[in-house]
């Protein structure tokens, strides 16, 4: 690690005897030994070796790291791609009123008819909001929506005896779960590139477009926040070849209300639940990811689906072409119930508002922003732009976007996105979303700005207010300490005593 600080902390507090709580003696009638009830063998010897701390030493363990992240809650996030957008507190409360969170996936369709009405609902929602009529919500996150859609897609095919279509098209802007899906969904990826004005290259698509081709996969509005304004040109080619068009629909909420993937063509989508209609999002999950297809294609869908009969509302599970699931029970309900309150309190005119103030933000801050640095397509953007700092790599300084989303810690700002898409050196990918204020955007902007002149020493060893400073990544990432381990007996090891900048050997 660089920019070490020396300060050394004790991780670990636990000692033998204290508590914090104290768990109710066993409830077993003695007349009933509990090897009776659970079998012998999945009956643990000795109590796990959790740690063992007061009640005040927990709260600091916890309110102590939480200070040293950031979150949405605490910093302006402008992460293009990702769309870290405020999560309201209000469905938090609503997701957790008893009658649904204390519902129990295994219970019978009599005593779920609320939940069940409103997934059926939500599947509704999603089906007019995409124009698509068919919806699974079981997906647990994007990606896993994709690889659902592209499930589907070879179940089709195998159902039409066209097992000979091996090929799905990705542009080279695309997100990297495109090609990964494809891959894991039995496929070869091709890439197509894109052309000077960061859209799909026409002529490189009919080159690589036969009677092998599958799926495009295309993303719209683009990962470079503009529109394909040949979307039709587009999804006419790949069907003229019987090929289906997957829209990638992690940018829908650039689009709300104001056109629908259907109606440009598109056979299937996923959509972000959190991106687009907000969820807590961060830390790997919880996600969820439903997908909307064609009427054609839902015999394939994941069964079960919500049906309605008559007043009544069921899973239902007779779906004989169906995949199968790809997620246990009903996917991430509790997200789904987020993203249903979400659609309910905004209407189809809130929606509509919510993609037209996204696009507004980042017009803005795009305008802003090209006050100091090349924006390589700065005709108008959707909710995001990307800009580059390449010429800061040509100077004496050699400042690199690390450098500069690094010392954006100092001021507080989250870093944006850097480095994607890869078809613009040093790009730095923004989406400030509809929730921010003006007030705000100002003031990332001005930092910006301001930190972009100067001196290499004081870019290139940022954050300098922040516990952990540069790591190591590539060895973070190949090395996860996911999990706390107790300590050995007999005193507190070495190895947990560490320096500020790093995790111990026990840490989460």
């Amino acid at each position: 690690m660089n920019n070490t600080q020396s300060t050394e902390v004790i991780f670990e507090l636990s000692k033998p005897g204290r508590r914090c709580h104290r768990l109710p003696a066993c409830d077993v009638p003695s007349s009933q030994p509990l090897g009776a009830l659970i079998p012998q063998d999945h009956l643990a010897d000795q109590p796990p070796p959790l740690p063992e701390v007061g009640e005040i030493d927990l709260i600091r363990h916890y309110t102590n790291l939480s200070a040293r992240n950031m979150s949405i809650d605490t910093n302006f996030y402008p992460l293009g791609s990702c769309t870290m957008k405020y999560n309201p507190k209000r469905h938090e409360r609503l997701a957790a009123l008893p009658g649904f969170a204390d519902l129990h996936p295994l219970q019978t369709d009599d005593t779920t008819q609320g939940i069940l009405e409103l997934l059926y609902e939500m599947q509704q929602f999603l089906a007019e909001i995409s124009g698509l009529p068919a919806v699974t919500l079981q997906p647990a996150a994007g990606a896993h929506g994709e690889l659902t859609a592209l499930y589907v897609a070879a179940a089709y095919f195998r159902d039409k005896g066209e097992t000979h279509r091996k090929k799905v098209l990705v542009p080279d802007s695309a997100h990297g779960t495109n090609p990964a899906s494809a891959a894991l969904a039995g496929f070869e990826t091709i890439t197509v590139k894109s052309g000077t004005n960061g859209l799909v290259d026409l002529n490189d698509l009919k080159s690589k477009l036969g009677d092998d081709t599958a799926v495009f996969m295309i993303t719209n509005p683009n990962t470079l926040g503009l529109f394909e304004t040949q979307i039709k040109t587009i999804t006419d080619l790949l069907h003229s070849k019987g090929a289906l068009v997957y829209l990638d629909g992690a940018n829908m909420n650039a689009i709300l209300g104001i056109t629908r993937p259907g109606d440009f063509g598109a056979d299937m989508q996923h959509y972000n639940v959190h991106k687009t209609f907000t969820g807590p999002h961060g830390g790997g999950g919880p996600g969820s990811g439903p997908i909307a297809v064609r009427d054609f294609l839902a015999p394939h869908l994941p069964a079960p689906v919500v049906v309605k009969d008559g007043d009544r509302y069921r899973l239902n599970f007779d779906m004989p072409k169906s995949i199968g699931r790809v997620r246990s029970f009903f996917g991430n309900v509790g997200i789904l119930f987020r993203g249903y309150c979400y659609i309910r309190t905004l209407g189809p005119d809130g929606l509509k508002q919510v993609s037209e103030q996204a696009v507004l933000n980042a017009n803005y801050l795009r305008k802003r922003i090209s006050e100091g640095f090349e924006v390589p397509h700065p005709g108008p953007c959707m909710h995001e732009f990307v800009a580059s700092s390449r010429e800061l790599l040509r100077d004496k300084r050699k400042i690199k976007a690390i450098d500069l989303c690094k010392r954006l810690l100092d001021f507080g700002f989250h870093a944006p996105t850097v480095y994607f898409p890869m078809v613009v050196q040093e790009a730095l990918m923004m989406e400030p979303t509809e929730t921010e204020s003006k007030q705000t955007l100002d003031a990332f902007a001005d930092t910006l700005l301001k930190i972009k002149a100067e001196d290499a020493e004081t870019l290139k060893n940022a954050p300098h207010t922040h516990i952990v400073s540069r790591p190591d990544e590539v060895k973070a990432a190949k090395e996860l300490k996911l999990r706390w381990h107790a300590a050995p007996s007999g005193g507190v090891p070495a190895a947990d005593r560490v320096a500020t900048t790093g995790a111990p050997a026990g840490a989460p």
